[in-house]
């Protein structure tokens, strides 16, 4: 099987445009494309990771990819899928998420050798004059169409509205396909659903500057909205790819806990697994779905977090389901500062070690039976514990599958 047709058997591939021509350039190893990743954090997550694994898919097959940092397209934010305007980052935040992205993305992609390219649109965005902009790009961008983009939409219809600021980042998004064309002939570019109308404008700017027949410009978009952006959330926040942030544990326990109805969705589009493997896995019900759910969390930790990380994590999580402690189980450090009149009670617990996102959280879980220290159920949502009680460890679990091991420090 073909890498085009491997994408498509793995469900990864949403929409596109000339799709001969594009399944023709990635099956002969012919694209040269890119995807795009704002810094707005200092780690890459979840979110970004099936478009990872695409890029590095792809470039086994012999394409290039090209990794493109939004230094400049993160001063504005995408408004895609977002409620409100996003906080806006300063440039020493930026530049220093970009040096935490290109860490992470090394781990995926071969920069040796000219085989992958790392570029920063920064570099051409930050020295545009908005004059020069307006008459080359600005002329060929209907207002009506861009009205009628979905993630504009949606924006509109609430009651903030969508700032001037982001209005313009679809100009910045297509910009950035004509730049990265003129400098290195990408011929392909592949995004998030959410990223369909951005993508369209990049396309249709350079057919519109260079002709039809001479601008090889294409577009393909990944399932990534509906996917990616679950795949991104989880009760604690964002699942991280920096272990500092997210652990390899924590990662390994995230991807053992996904639903039934979606784990050989993910081993599908997320794993490097043979198809014929895991077409033997769609048969697979009840307790064998649970290896399923095994099979996924260590592949893909391995990816992230290298293959002695995975087994740590795989035995880790054997040994707590088995008798409920173990050694390499997470654990966070109570200190004097979390105290309150010399005590902590189970809620400020729960949320400071990320089983839940406020107090409010923590007592529904209490008073729902969810909660237990050391085995023992926890019915009192103002239980509070003593240093003392808390100095050789104790296990704080929420529900069957998550735990943390909190201590006194």
């Amino acid at each position: 099987m073909k890498i085009y047709e491997e994408l498509v058997a793995r469900g990864l591939i949403a929409q596109v445009t000339d799709e001969d021509r594009i399944r023709e350039l990635v099956n002969n190893g012919e694209a040269t494309f890119y995807i795009g990743f704002d810094p707005t954090a200092d780690s890459l997550h979840v979110g970004h990771f099936m478009a990872l694994c695409l890029m590095k898919r792809l470039q086994m097959a012999g394409n290039k990819p090209i990794a493109l940092l939004g230094g400049g397209t993160g001063m504005i934010g995408d408004p895609s899928g977002k409620t409100e305007m996003r906080k806006m980052l300063t440039k020493e935040d930026i530049d220093h998420n970009i040096e935490c992205f290109k860490k992470q993305m090394s781990r995926f992609i071969d920069f040796s050798e000219g085989k992958a390219i790392m570029v920063n649109n920064a570099d051409w965005l930050l020295e545009l004059n908005y004059v020069d902009l307006l008459r080359e790009v600005g002329a060929f961008f209907h207002v009506n169409n861009m009205l009628r983009a979905e993630c504009y939409k949606q924006r509109l219809e609430r009651d903030g509205g969508l700032s001037f600021l982001e209005f313009n980042y679809m100009i910045m998004q297509s910009y950035d396909f004509l730049e990265l064309y003129r400098r290195f002939g990408c011929n392909l570019q592949f995004g998030g659903d959410d990223q369909w109308s951005n993508m369209l404008g990049g396309r249709e700017l350079i057919r519109k500057k260079y002709g039809e027949k001479k601008a090889d410009a294409m577009t393909i978009t990944l399932l990534l909205n509906s996917e990616g952006q679950k795949m991104g959330k989880t009760v604690g926040g964002a699942v991280w790819l920096d272990p500092a942030k997210t652990s390899p544990y924590e990662f390994y326990q995230y991807w053992r806990n996904v639903a039934d109805a979606d784990v050989l969705k993910c081993i599908r589009m997320l794993t490097f697994l043979p198809l014929e493997q895991i077409d033997e896995m769609d048969s697979w019900e009840g307790a064998k779905l649970n290896d399923a759910k095994d099979i996924l969390a260590f592949e893909l930790t391995k990816l992230v977090h290298g293959e002695d990380e995975a087994v740590k994590a795989k035995n880790t999580s054997a040994a707590i389901f088995s008798s409920g402690d173990s050694a390499d189980m997470p654990s966070v450090e109570i200190t004097q500062e979390d105290l309150k009149d010399g005590a902590i009670d189970i809620q400020a617990i729960l949320v400071k070690a990320g089983l839940a996102t406020s107090r409010s959280d923590a007592r529904r879980s209490v008073e729902g039976g969810g909660v237990s220290v050391d085995g023992d159920k926890i019915t009192d949502p103002f239980a509070s514990f003593k240093p003392e009680d808390l100095k050789d460890g104790r296990v704080i679990r929420k529900g069957k599958k998550n735990f943390k091991k909190v201590l006194f420090n």
